[in-house]
């Protein structure tokens, strides 16, 4: 007879997963603002933390370049955070970004810039 609370709220749980708009969930793109209409842009990166080592691959399947930089916020408040210079990720190219903490990475993500 405990099965059918669990199958309750389960289904109720999952009700919530399904209903929650498609705004509230996050996307790693870039904002349509900077793109103009019909046109896609942004490398497609992945981003790799091994205790103070950060490690990004960033793939651009689009025709136009995308400057792509990779930024390391650590956790100690006496570790300097860093961000990269822009290195460009041309048509159907893959680049890697390195980055390292001394101790404890925070936070790490790519930002994109169009070329002008």
């Amino acid at each position: 007879m405990r099965l059918l609370p669990r199958l309750a709220s389960a289904t109720v749980a999952l009700a919530f997963v399904l209903i929650l708009p498609y705004e509230a969930v996050s996307h790693a793109r870039v904002p349509a603002s900077d793109t103009p209409s019909g046109q896609l842009f942004g490398a497609a990166c992945r981003v790799r933390v091994d205790d103070s080592d950060v490690t990004a691959y960033c793939h651009n399947p689009y025709p136009e370049t995308d400057h792509v930089r990779l930024h390391v916020e650590c956790a100690r408040w006496w570790d300097l955070d860093s961000d990269s210079s822009a290195v460009p990720a041309g048509p159907a190219q893959t680049v890697r970004l390195d980055g390292r903490c001394w101790k404890e990475v925070r936070a790490a993500w790519v930002s994109h810039q169009r070329v002008r």
